[in-house]
């Protein structure tokens, strides 16, 4: 790395682009950033002190809710709603909307997954934090309300997610390209590491949690046996990678190239993964880094939401292998 860049220099730079820019998105990802630190501080000591195992409580999901999460949660809000900066707020986490305080002068909506992952945290594995940023509706942010938070993909002017792994890294977009920094923790700053990262067109790896095969239906189990046959010509049969962590799972497939599945089962007909939380913000990082993102059937970023906690199938990565999975999915093939 010739230069130091870090995360808060780069979106200033970025900003100089837009003569129109008032500088508050500018602020508002540097309390991201912020928080970001704030959580990964207590990720990498998880195991030292009474933060891992499950806190005895279940979120809206229905799922089980690990200490990590609410205290991830509890950071985030905290951390970024103080500033007054946000009008509205919602969180995986929380059944409802957050109003912050103090948010009269706020002209943003954060949508966001506190840690995603997080069942893989007693076992080391990574885990990371997803975010999503729109302006509100509302002229007046005192009433900023539910329909604030619930536009389409499209509409984001931000997004962004964290992996705590090896390293922390975290990648945004403002949908001007992607960026990826890299955290130095012996200066506390995000450095920049990966810039303007473009996905491969065509990748080698295919990621889905094939112990639901049994689920899937049959457009499903059929697409994985074309995947696993053998074809130079296409560059079949491809690797599976499958962490258990979305966020983990994508920014690889990201960096190398490759398909994300979670389709429709039996079990969740609906899909399993959150819009709002994870779909819209991954898919909109995933367009701009030259990807494709759908349900197997909808561009996940034209989905009209209705619920604030709305599950969708997702099919995302790189745009060749995106249109084989959908062209299954369609019977196409």
């Amino acid at each position: 790395m010739s230069k130091l860049i870090t995360i808060e220099r780069h979106i200033l730079e970025q900003q100089k682009n837009f003569p129109e820019a008032t500088g508050e998105l500018t602020d508002l990802l540097s309390d991201v950033a912020f928080a970001a630190k704030l959580v990964r501080r207590e990720v990498v000591r998880a195991g030292l002190v009474d933060i891992l195992g499950f806190a005895g409580s279940t979120n809206v999901q229905g799922e089980e809710v690990k200490k990590l999460d609410l205290f991830a949660n509890d950071k985030i809000i905290n951390a970024i709603g103080q500033h007054g900066r946000f009008a509205i707020m919602g969180s995986e986490e929380n059944e409802e909307i957050i109003t912050p305080p103090n948010n009269e002068n706020g002209s943003y909506a954060l949508l966001f997954d506190p840690l995603d992952g997080s069942s893989n945290i007693d076992v080391n594995v990574s885990v990371g934090t997803i975010f999503s940023i729109y302006k509100i509706k509302n002229s007046d942010p005192r009433k900023a309300d539910i329909s604030d938070c619930l536009q389409k993909g499209s509409e984001q002017v931000a997004a962004g997610y964290v992996i705590y792994g090896s390293s922390v890294v975290m990648v945004y977009t403002t949908g001007h390209g992607v960026h990826g920094f890299t955290y130095d923790p012996t200066i506390g700053e995000f450095l920049l590491s990966h810039e303007n990262i473009v996905t491969p067109k065509h990748g080698k790896y295919y990621s889905i949690n094939e112990g639901s095969y049994a689920q899937f239906n049959d457009t499903t189990k059929k697409y994985l046996d074309y995947i696993k046959e053998e074809d130079s010509a296409t560059g079949r049969p491809y690797s599976t990678r499958y962490i258990g962590s979305l966020v983990a799972d994508f920014h690889r497939n990201l960096l190398t190239g490759g398909v994300f599945v979670y389709p429709p089962t039996t079990k969740h007909p609906n899909g399993k993964l959150r819009l709002m939380y994870e779909g819209n913000p991954l898919a909109y990082i995933c367009e701009q880094a030259g990807g494709r993102a759908t349900d197997g059937r909808r561009r996940i970023l034209d989905i009209d939401p209705s619920e604030l906690h709305q599950r969708t199938p997702l099919y995302i990565g790189s745009e060749d292998d995106v249109r084989v999975a959908e062209e299954f999915e369609q019977g196409i093939r």
